[in-house]
């Protein structure tokens, strides 16, 4: 998240408030959902919402590499790291299976 918070700093003026601000309240909220997981009994609702904003998160970091608001390295490290939580939430939910 505090990665995509300081590439979006840098974003120009006229992405900055639109893409910009999606991204990062995007980030956030996923960041909410796997508290929100981590610290309730039903955790695949909550997980379910992380999976479908990482999702989300993704076509907007490519768009965002196909207007130039991030270099191609940018994007790279920041679909890696996606793509990495994007693993550890669904062996979570797998897990989660049949307890919810």
């Amino acid at each position: 998240m505090t990665y995509l918070l300081k590439r979006i700093a840098g974003f120009p003026r006229t992405y900055r408030f639109v893409l910009g601000e999606r991204i990062g309240h995007l980030a956030i909220d996923i960041l909410e959902y796997l508290l929100e997981a981590t610290y309730t009994r039903h955790k695949k609702p909550a997980l379910d919402r992380a999976n479908l904003g990482l999702e989300k998160l993704r076509h907007l970091l490519r768009s965002s590499c196909e207007l130039e608001c991030l270099s191609l390295r940018q994007y790279e490290h920041a679909a890696r790291q996606i793509n990495e939580i994007g693993r550890m939430v669904g062996g979570w939910r797998k897990q989660q299976g049949d307890k919810t």
